[in-house]
C-alpha cells in the first residue's frame, strides 16, 4: 500500500520559515520524482517545485530563491524548506510521486501565512 504522509504545516508569520516534509512508503522512493503542489483557496492546484530522482530541481517563478526542495532517498523523503513567506503563500500543500504512468498524492498540509 502506497502511502504519502506530509507533516510539518502550520501558521506562520509573514516574512517566516517553514520546513514541510513528505514521508514515502511503498513504493521505491529512489526511483520517482518528487513534487510539491499546493492549492489555494479558489485558485487552482499549482506546482510548487520538483525534484528528480536524479536530483534536478525546478521551481515555479514565484517560489524561486524562497524555497527549496529536498530528498532524502535513505529517510524515504522529500522536503521543502519555505523561507519569506508570504500572505499568498497560505495553502493546502500536497506531495506527488511520480515515475512513469504511477502517480500518488499526500493528503496535504495546510501552511498559514497570517500576522
Amino acid at each position: 500500500q502506497v502511502q504519502l504522509v506530509e507533516s510539518g504545516g502550520g501558521l506562520v508569520q509573514p516574512g517566516g520559515s517553514l520546513r514541510i516534509s513528505c514521508a514515502a512508503s511503498g513504493i521505491t522512493f529512489s526511483l520517482y520524482r518528487m513534487s510539491w503542489y499546493r492549492k489555494a483557496p479558489g485558485k487552482e492546484r499549482e506546482l510548487v517545485a520538483a525534484i528528480t530522482s536524479g536530483g534536478s530541481t525546478n521551481y515555479a517563478d514565484s517560489m524561486k530563491g524562497r524555497f527549496t526542495i529536498s530528498r532524502d532517498n535513505t529517510k524515504n523523503t522529500v522536503y521543502l524548506q519555505m523561507n519569506s513567506l508570504k500572505p499568498e503563500d497560505t495553502a493546502v500543500y500536497y506531495c506527488n510521486a511520480l515515475l512513469s504512468n504511477l502517480v500518488y498524492w499526500g493528503q496535504g498540509t495546510q501552511v498559514t501565512v497570517s500576522s
